[in-house]
């Protein structure tokens, strides 16, 4: 392969094409549809998935088909389906995932930006869904371009980019039901919704956690009291509430009590966390806005950076139930209610995490309270197998002559559904998780930014791990 050739094939295409249609993909409003209830009389995810189709299929990838797909009452899926290159017939099927809904635009972006607003400054591509990730079906097809442009192979190339995976690809399971007889043996995984802490080299994502997400109710009341009249007779719901959460988590140290949503730590993860630490502690332990003062929960790096990776973690997201504290009255109130959102150590069975956590809840509730748990949004976590010798020997090729620096593997805190669900159904393929993400890009809050220099070098990555992957990555 000529690696000039495929070097300027990336760039000029990114100049020239990729950027004007992504500043379009920008502009569609495509809220995932866990934040619009009216997602498809709204269109927008329609819309996004026709921007992109339409551009993949103005490109002529040959032999490229452009599908998109939708099931009754489920977000579409744009499916694009490119033949190997004729070396490259037999290396099975590489699967290339990304997705195009977006999260919400959430408070106030900053002068001059906007969430449904291109805006090129410097390096920096700004919008919703810039970084996370509508760039990744471009870096995808370009990637492939340049591999063929530049005399290099691929194996068989499937896109996938879904609409619902800021929701928790809730449609995912039935689309790849749909699928999975089409696919064939996936042997390749690369998943472009992923990043790490710095824009100088490829970062890999090794684990994810899995979520259990809950909306808990307790009540007491029909319905409020002069809290003169009903304090002390009645039990307030908050102070239920809270009994309820100190079964579920130590209020003094943070640790999840659940036994099923605790999982053991594999010694290579360990190694792992020690070496990037090491290596990269501004990376390993981000500098997040702490307020003065305030300190993290420990002192050791190693241990944060497993407590946010391989650890269970309680968050609570969101109440109902509370007034405003300006329009409070002297009220006893009928009820309170919590949005809880745990994240679970990669290896655990998420359902089983889900139906633990209910039992613990609603058993012997406190005064008899009427608990209610429901709502739920659950992800199984994902562990990623043991590099080839391929693959490994393909990294070290990127991290020399795309970045002059090392690949750095990593396990990050959130999700990605898709992940497990693949690692299920090909558990002898190979998966590189990886992107443009930072962790100053801002996704998921105002002011998302790509940086445009960095996902042009991730697209020149994806374009060599094709082609190592057709010469010596094919089905065992």
């Amino acid at each position: 392969m000529d690696h000039q050739k495929l070097r300027e094939s990336i760039s000029e295409t990114w100049a020239t094409d990729v950027l004007p249609s992504l500043s379009g993909l920008i502009e569609i409003p495509a809220v995932s549809p866990a934040y619009d209830a009216a997602w498809e009389e709204h269109g927008q995810l329609r819309a996004a998935v026709e921007h992109v189709r339409s551009w993949v299929a103005a490109r002529g990838l040959p032999g490229a088909r452009c599908e998109v797909l939708r099931l009754d009452g489920r977000a579409p899926l744009l499916l694009v389906d490119v033949p190997a290159t004729p070396g490259a017939a037999a290396a099975g099927t590489v699967l290339l995932y990304g997705h195009l809904d977006k999260q919400p635009p959430l408070g106030d972006w900053s002068e001059g930006l906007g969430p449904w607003q291109a805006v090129l400054r410097g390096d920096r591509l700004y919008g919703r869904g810039a970084a996370d990730d509508g760039y990744s079906g471009y870096a995808a097809t370009t990637a492939l371009e340049a591999v063929r442009e530049a005399g290099g192979e691929h194996a068989r190339a499937v896109l996938l980019l879904e609409t619902g995976e800021e929701s928790g690809s809730p449609d995912l399971p039935a689309y790849l039901e749909r699928i999975a007889d089409r696919l064939g043996e996936v042997s390749l995984v690369v998943c472009l919704d992923g990043g790490g802490g710095d824009y100088e080299r490829l970062w890999l994502t090794t684990s994810l956690r899995g979520a259990v997400q809950a909306t808990v109710t307790v009540r007491v009341l029909e319905t409020g009291v002069h809290s003169g009249l009903g304090s002390g007779i009645v039990p307030s719901s908050f102070r239920i509430m809270r009994q309820l959460l100190d079964r579920v988590e130590d209020p003094e140290t943070g640790e999840v009590k659940v036994p099923e949503m605790v999982a053991p730590i594999p010694d290579e993860r360990r190694a792992e966390v020690a070496e990037l630490v090491a290596l990269h502690p501004k990376v390993a332990v981000p500098p997040l806005p702490l307020l003065p003062g305030m300190r993290r929960a420990s002192d050791d790096a190693v241990e944060l950076v497993l407590n946010n990776t391989w650890r269970p973690t309680l968050s609570v997201t969101g109440a109902g139930g509370l007034p405003d504290p300006s329009v409070a009255g002297a009220v006893l109130r009928a009820w309170t209610s919590l949005r809880l959102s745990f994240r679970l150590p990669p290896s655990v069975d998420a359902e089983v995490a889900r139906a633990a956590l209910e039992k613990i809840l609603t058993t012997d509730v406190p005064y008899g309270a009427q608990v209610e748990v429901g709502d739920f949004m659950i992800l199984n976590g994902w562990h990623a197998p043991a590099p080839a010798p391929w693959l490994t020997a393909a990294l070290r090729e990127v991290g020399d002559r795309v970045f002059g620096k090392p690949c750095q593997s990593l396990g990050i805190g959130g999700g990605i559904p898709f992940m497990e669900m693949l690692g299920r159904r090909y558990p002898r393929a190979q998966f590189v998780v990886t992107g443009a993400l930072g962790a100053d890009s801002n996704a998921h809050v105002p002011d998302e930014w790509l940086h445009v220099p960095f996902a042009v070098q991730v697209t020149e990555a994806v374009a060599y791990l094709l082609d190592a992957h057709a010469r010596d990555g094919g089905p065992a």
